[in-house]
């Protein structure tokens, strides 16, 4: 009876953990074709294969559902591992192997970073866990790319505002979808832009 009990919780904890995982997909499907604004949960259940009490269930609100969300895109496709470039004491080169490394990564997974950011600007829940995960990401790599250029003051400034225009996600958007460069020519025309950067005086 024991075992048999056993076996019972653990194929319903299985089911339990399969049909949670059906719906995180649902969710980023739909987040990333119409964006967290525009998906209802009635549509996340429909596109799950169960009922909206369900979803409920495993996700009482929608904070718990977009961190859900925002863990499985990562593990489904992690952005570029910062600390090796940490080891590159050359800032320009750095800089290059960064945005080498991280302009495909925007390629990849641009429609999902386009929708949350659009969303994000009407929806408080969706900005907190962009800024936590996604642009808290892009700010550790600025940060990491700051450093050694040898410049203080105005000119520091300057740099890690170029920086941060190197590794926003619309600023690959612009020059790779709207303007039609390749990843490559995007790369050298920032890292161009960022090396001038600290010798420009305002």
């Amino acid at each position: 009876m024991a075992e048999a009990r056993k076996l019972k919780l653990k194929l319903r904890a299985e089911r339990q953990a399969q049909t949670r995982q059906r719906i995180v997909e649902a969710a980023v499907e739909l987040h990333g074709t119409r964006g967290p604004a525009r998906t209802t949960i009635t549509a996340i259940a429909e596109h799950a294969g169960v009922e909206r009490v369900t979803v409920y269930r495993h996700f009482p609100d929608d904070r718990s559902l977009l961190e859900a969300c925002s863990a499985h895109v990562r593990a489904q496709v992690p952005p570029p591992n910062p600390r090796p470039w940490k080891k590159l004491s050359d800032p320009r080169t750095r800089t290059e192997t960064a945005l080498t490394e991280l302009y495909p990564y925007f390629r990849l997974t641009s429609r999902g970073w386009a929708a949350i950011l659009r969303d994000a600007e009407i929806l408080p829940i969706v900005r907190e866990i962009a800024e936590k995960r996604r642009l808290g990401y892009l700010a550790e790599v600025r940060d990491i790319l700051a450093v050694g250029w040898g410049v203080r003051g105005e000119r520091r400034e300057l740099l890690r505002a170029a920086l941060g225009l190197a590794v926003d996600f619309r600023t690959w958007e612009t020059l790779a979808e709207k303007q039609g460069l390749s990843d490559a020519q995007a790369v050298q025309l920032v890292t161009d832009i960022v090396v001038r950067a600290p010798i420009e005086r305002l």
